[in-house]
C-alpha cells in the first residue's frame, strides 16, 4: 500500500481497513479488469440508505457523544516538511514520508522547501513562517483570522507558471478566475495522467498513473484552493464528475488522497473545533430511494477482510469531527460515487454540494462491528448534482421513460443508439429539413485520392511496437490509450484502416466506429437547438465527426448567409491549444502552438442539407470540446475527418460545445453566445 501513501494528502494509516476504497486503474472498455498491486486489499466499508424517517432498531443505539475539546486535528505536510502545531495534543499524526519513490515524475522538479511550518485555522491549513516555494522565493501567509478569531479574507494565492525556470504555457496568467484555475488544473492532472498511462504501456507497467500525475503536481506546487475551508470551494460547481480521487485532492475539494474524511480545526465564536469539511461515499452501495436529499454515511474503520482484525469503531478522527459537525451545524460539501458505466472496475465521483448532519447513532453491522451513522440532509437552493446522474441512469434503462421528446430517434437508425428530439422550452417541433447522414459526401471517390499506408501489425497494434507503420505516422506512439481516450492532441491523427492487417479490435480504431453515447438534441432558451449527452463523457473521449458535404473552397462564396453549418478549420482558441499536457513537467519539450503558428487545412464542410448530431453544437469561448484531424480511410492530409472529443470531463445533460474560432466570435459583438442558426462557423 505504500504507493497510496507516498503523497501524505491526509492518509490516515490503520491496523485494520481503510477509510475508501482506492481508484481503479484505466483498463480498456469491454476488456477484462486490470488491477494492479496497490489496489489489492482495499475496499468499500461506507454505506448509505434513505433514513428519511429514522426510528432506531433493537440493535441500535442513539449517540450523545461529548465533544473532546483537548483534541485538535494536525494535517500532514508535504514531503520533507517539519510540521510545527501548537501544545494542543494532536488527534491525527501522520509520519513524513520523505521524497517521492523512484520512477514517480522526471526531470528537474522543485521540491517542497523543508523549513516549511503550518498552522491550523478556521480557513485550514495556512503557511507560516519562511516558506520556500518550488521556484526558491519566499513568502508568507496570514493565519486567516484577525484578532477576534473571525474570519478574514485571504490573499488571492500567487500562481506559478514556472517549472526549473521554464514559463508553463497551458496555465493561466493569473487565478482572478477561480473555475478557470481549476479546469486549467483539473486538465493538466489528466494530460499528465493519460500521458503517464501512455508511456506506462509502453513499458508494460502497471503503475498507477493518477498517482504519478498528482506527485508531478503536489511538487510543482501546481493545485488550486491549498487551504482547508468550510462550505463550497471556488472554482467547483455542483455537478463536477471525477473519476480518481487524485482529482479531488489537486483542486482542493478533498484533501485526504484515500480517506473518505476530511476534517480541519475551525473557530466557532470564542471556541475552537474539529469538524468535518467534506465527505466521499463510494461505498459498494446501491441506493434504492429517489430521495438524492439524503445520505446516511457509515464512520471509517474497525472493517477489514480479516475477520480477525475487525473491531468496533471508535468515536475519534474522521468519525469525532463528524459527530462535532452535527453539533455545530457547520456545511459538509459530499462527494458521491457511483459505477463508471464504461469500465467495470471504475467509480465516478459527483460533487453533490453542501450537506449538513441531522443525527447520528450506532448501529450493529451484519460482520458483527458497530458502527457509527450519520444522516446528513442537503441544503435547499442548490442545483442537483446526483439527481441528474439518477435521472439519466432510469432514460438510459428505459428510453421511453424521457418525457417531451418529439422524435424518438432522428438518425431513423443512423447510429448505433437513437438520438431523441426534446422541447421542454416552447413549441418549436423541430429544425429545419435536413437528411441525417453519419458520413462525409467527398468530392471524388476515396479510389481516386493518394492511399494511406497500413500496418501489418498481427491481432492489434501494441504500444512501443517500431514496426507497426501506423505507430510511426503518429509519432512513435499510438494516439490512444487502452480505453480508447485521445492522449493529447496531433495536427492528424492516423488510425489504422481498411488496408491494415490489424483486427477490428486494434485500439488504434476508435473514432471510424461511431458514436457510442445516448446524444439528445434539445431546443435552449436562447441559442436555437443544442446537442448533450445522457451519460458523462470523460476528457479525451470520442464524441462524435462533422459530416456533411465536402465543397470546393474555389467555388464556395464565403458572403452566402444561406448556410449556417459551413465548417473549416480555423484556429479554435487558447483553451482548445492548451489541451495538451504539460510537457516541461516531465522533462519533455513543449508542444504548444500558439494563434500565431496555427496552420489550417483547405478542407470545407457544409452541414446545411446533409450532417448529424454535430451540426447542432453550439459557439462557447469556454467549450467542453474540440475537433481533430483523423485519418483512416485515404492519404489526402488536405481533406481529413473531422472528429470532436471531449476537452474536460463532461457530466451528463450538459451541453456540447466548442470554440468555432477568434475570428468567428468578434463577428458577433453581443458578447452572448448566438444561436446556431445565426452564426457563421466559417471564416474568410
Amino acid at each position: 500500500m505504500l504507493g497510496h501513501g507516498f503523497l501524505g494528502l491526509g492518509l490516515e494509516w490503520r491496523h485494520a481497513g481503510v477509510e475508501e476504497d482506492a481508484d481503479a486503474p484505466d483498463v480498456g472498455l469491454g476488456r477484462p479488469p486490470v488491477c494492479c498491486a496497490p489496489c489489492s486489499g482495499i475496499f468499500d466499508i461506507f454505506e448509505m440508505n434513505s433514513a428519511s424517517n429514522f426510528i432506531p432498531g433493537p440493535n441500535q443505539e442513539l449517540l450523545d457523544a461529548k465533544p473532546l475539546r483537548s483534541l485538535a486535528p494536525m494535517f500532514p505536510a508535504p514531503m520533507g516538511a517539519n510540521v510545527n502545531q501548537s501544545s494542543t495534543p494532536p488527534l491525527v499524526c501522520v509520519t513524513p514520508v520523505g521524497q517521492f519513490p523512484t520512477g514517480f515524475g522526471a526531470g528537474n522538479l522543485p521540491a517542497f522547501g523543508s523549513s516549511t511550518t503550518f498552522n491550523t485555522t478556521a480557513n485550514g491549513v495556512f503557511y507560516t513562517g519562511n516558506q520556500t516555494t518550488g521556484s526558491g522565493r519566499k513568502s508568507k501567509r496570514s493565519s486567516g483570522l484577525d484578532t477576534n478569531g473571525f474570519k478574514i479574507k485571504r490573499p488571492k494565492q500567487a500562481y506559478k507558471n514556472f517549472v526549473a525556470g521554464k514559463e508553463l504555457a497551458f496555465l493561466p496568467p493569473s487565478s482572478s478566475d477561480p473555475r478557470g484555475v481549476v479546469e486549467a488544473v483539473h486538465m493538466t492532472f489528466e494530460a499528465l495522467r493519460r500521458r503517464h498511462l501512455q508511456l506506462d504501456e509502453i513499458q508494460e507497467t502497471s503503475k498507477r498513473a493518477d498517482l504519478k500525475a498528482g506527485a508531478i503536481m503536489m511538487a510543482s506546487n501546481i493545485r488550486a484552493n491549498m487551504g482547508k475551508r468550510v462550505g463550497a470551494v471556488p472554482g467547483v460547481e455542483i455537478g463536477d464528475i471525477f473519476y480518481f480521487r487524485m482529482e479531488l485532492c489537486v483542486i482542493g475539494l478533498h484533501a485526504p488522497s484515500m480517506g473518505g474524511i476530511d476534517y480541519m480545526s475551525a473557530k466557532f465564536g470564542t471556541d475552537e473545533d474539529s469538524v468535518a469539511i467534506c465527505i466521499v461515499a463510494a461505498g459498494g452501495y446501491e441506493n434504492e430511494d429517489e430521495d438524492t436529499d439524503t445520505l446516511v454515511y457509515s464512520g471509517s474503520g474497525g472493517n477489514s477482510k480479516n475477520s480477525e482484525e475487525r473491531h468496533d469503531q471508535k468515536l475519534e478522527r474522521g468519525n469525532l469531527a463528524l459527530e462535532r459537525s452535527l453539533h455545530r451545524k457547520n456545511e459538509i460539501r459530499v462527494v458521491r460515487g457511483f459505477k463508471d458505466p464504461f469500465c467495470l472496475t471504475g467509480k465516478i465521483y459527483i460533487y453533490d454540494g453542501l450537506y449538513k448532519i441531522q443525527e447520528s447513532w450506532k448501529e450493529r453491522t451484519k460482520s458483527g462491528i458497530n458502527c457509527f451513522k450519520y444522516k446528513l440532509l442537503r441544503e435547499p437552493g442548490q442545483p442537483d448534482g446526483a439527481a441528474i446522474w439518477k435521472m439519466t441512469q432510469g432514460w438510459i434503462d428505459n428510453p421511453a421513460s424521457r418525457g417531451r421528446v418529439i422524435l424518438p430517434d432522428i438518425s431513423s437508425g443512423a447510429e448505433i443508439l437513437p438520438v431523441c428530439l426534446v422541447n421542454e422550452v416552447d413549441h418549436e417541433k423541430g429544425p429545419g429539413h435536413f437528411t441525417y447522414s453519419n458520413q462525409v459526401k467527398y468530392l471524388r471517390p476515396h479510389s481516386s485520392m493518394k492511399p494511406l499506408q497500413g500496418c501489418g501489425c498481427h491481432s492489434v497494434c501494441l504500444p512501443g511496437d517500431a514496426s507497426c507503420a501506423c505507430g510511426q505516422h503518429n509519432g512513435g506512439n499510438l494516439p490512444y490509450s487502452s480505453s480508447g481516450l485521445l492522449v493529447c492532441r496531433k495536427p492528424i491523427i492516423y488510425e489504422c484502416g481498411e488496408v491494415c492487417n490489424c483486427s477490428s479490435n486494434c485500439r488504434n480504431r476508435v473514432t471510424q466506429k461511431g458514436v457510442r453515447f445516448h446524444f439528445e438534441v434539445f431546443r435552449t432558451a436562447s441559442r436555437g437547438w443544442g446537442l448533450r449527452c445522457w451519460e458523462p463523457i470523460r476528457a479525451g473521449a470520442f464524441v462524435c465527426e462533422y459530416t456533411g458535404e465536402v465543397i470546393d473552397e474555389l467555388k464556395v462564396n464565403l458572403d452566402d448567409s444561406e448556410d449556417d453549418y459551413i465548417f473549416q478549420t480555423v484556429c479554435p482558441g487558447e483553451k482548445t491549444l492548451k489541451w495538451n499536457f504539460g510537457p516541461e513537467l516531465i522533462g519533455e519539450e513543449s508542444t504548444y502552438a500558439s494563434p500565431d503558428e496555427f496552420q489550417p487545412l483547405p478542407i470545407k464542410i457544409s452541414a446545411k442539407k446533409i450532417g448529424n448530431v454535430s451540426r447542432f453544437m453550439n459557439h462557447s469561448c469556454s467549450p467542453n470540446v474540440f475537433w481533430q484531424p483523423v485519418q483512416y480511410d485515404h492519404g489526402d492530409d488536405s481533406h481529413p475527418h473531422i472528429m470532436f472529443f471531449a476537452l474536460k470531463h463532461i457530466p451528463p445533460m450538459t451541453e456540447l460545445t466548442y470554440d468555432y474560432g477568434v475570428a468567428g466570435s468578434e463577428s458577433h459583438g453581443s458578447g452572448k453566445d448566438p444561436p446556431h442558426s445565426e452564426l457563421y462557423i466559417y471564416i474568410s
